[in-house]
């Protein structure tokens, strides 16, 4: 400084560094004297004087430079990109990986539509009333909340092993049947539509008698301590064919109904790829394009569900038991008309409609969390 007065240069900036400084004043900026907080605020330290006596510390340089903030670079000079919280669990064997992931979509699925269920099954053999309100109010006003989930406990333990053995099978077969680009079809038909009924059927088989349980426990309220107690006495009552009665018409409708969901689905995913060019599709397109896949399915197979819940029920409370499922049928038209063939068809579809989209988009989600090495994407 001569003259009293300061010869002023332009500041300099060293991008390697981040070093500000004037030859004269003396003003030093390090990267070194900074901290970053979480905040996002950073705190520098400013010095004032000469380079080589290390200068004087500005006491307002902290709130001065509060608010300022540097993006992070990597070597090249380039933001560093956010990387989102990514869960991985890894599963070696696919057939395990895909069972696991049918189980968690199936017991999620089910949960969380439990209440249309049981007003649809109620509503299916008139037992509570005759409109999905009543019905509601019925079940509120006889067992509360706790009667909206009646059963729940058995549908988990139903559909998650049978989810996960359909949709294994749908997998597996499919994954089988079809053929790669460039090569001729091995059937004349969708290979979607053989596989989702074989998985429809595999896993009704299976799973068939915690099925009837589950319709038992809903609709005999106070007969039954538990699901233990149920399956005692229905094998005292009955027999062994007992936990299969209306099998019949589960199997015949299982088929039209698995074979429509699964080839609707496979057909929309590749109708959605095609349009939009996106290989990748996202869980709100999933959830939509399963719902759209089981509204399909649902509403063209629903007589065939009223007569097998009729079946399954039985002679109980002195109710007419029929013969077959072409009996159950005949029977429900002349009583009650084309209406009785379809009733409870609304909190069907309620249940059933977001139910596939929820199945198919929790599947899909866990075959990208469940992984055969740790670092796959």
């Amino acid at each position: 400084m001569m003259g009293g007065r300061a010869e002023m240069k332009p500041l300099s900036f060293k991008k390697g560094s981040r070093i500000l400084s004037d030859s004269h004043l003396g003003l030093h900026w390090s990267n070194q004297d900074c901290n970053f907080h979480p905040g996002g605020g950073l705190f520098a330290s400013v010095q004032m004087g000469n380079e080589g006596n290390g200068g004087l510390k500005l006491p307002c340089a902290d709130f001065l430079l509060k608010y300022v903030s540097l993006p992070e670079e990597n070597g090249l000079g380039e933001k560093k990109k956010k990387r989102g919280l990514k869960l991985k669990i890894k599963i070696p064997n696919p057939s395990l990986r895909r069972l696991v992931s049918g189980g968690i979509a199936g017991a999620v699925s089910r949960t969380v539509v439990a209440p249309l269920e049981t007003i649809r099954t109620h509503l299916m053999v008139g037992s509570s009333g005759h409109s999905t309100t009543e019905v509601f109010n019925n079940i509120m006003q006889t067992d509360g909340w706790k009667g909206l989930f009646r059963g729940n406990f058995v549908n988990v333990i139903r559909v998650a092993p049978s989810k996960a053995i359909e949709l294994f099978v749908y997998d597996t077969v499919n994954k089988n049947l079809s053929s790669k680009p460039g090569e001729q079809p091995k059937l004349p038909i969708p290979p979607s539509l053989v596989a989702g009924a074989s998985a429809g059927v595999t896993s009704t088989l299976v799973t068939y008698p915690l099925e009837l349980l589950k319709t038992r426990l809903t609709i005999q309220r106070g007969v039954y301590n538990g699901l233990l107690d149920a399956f005692v006495k229905i094998l005292q009552e009955g027999g062994p064919g007992e936990l299969y009665r209306g099998l019949a018409p589960s199997l015949i409708g299982v088929i039209p109904y698995a074979a429509t969901n699964y080839c609707a689905y496979d057909t929309l995913r590749k109708a959605y790829r095609k349009i939009f060019k996106e290989e990748k599709i996202g869980n709100i397109e999933t959830l939509l394009i399963g719902s759209a896949a089981g509204a399909i399915s649902s509403t063209a197979t629903f007589p065939l569900e009223v007569a097998r819940k009729h079946m399954q029920v039985g002679a109980v409370s002195g109710r007419q038991v029929y013969k077959n499922v072409l009996h159950a049928l005949a029977c429900i038209l002349e009583r009650d008309g084309i209406g009785g063939l379809y009733k409870g068809l609304g909190p069907s579809c309620l249940k059933l409609v977001p139910a596939a989209g929820i199945s198919f988009m929790c599947y899909e989600a866990c075959k990208k969390i469940l992984v055969e090495k740790e670092e796959d994407a």
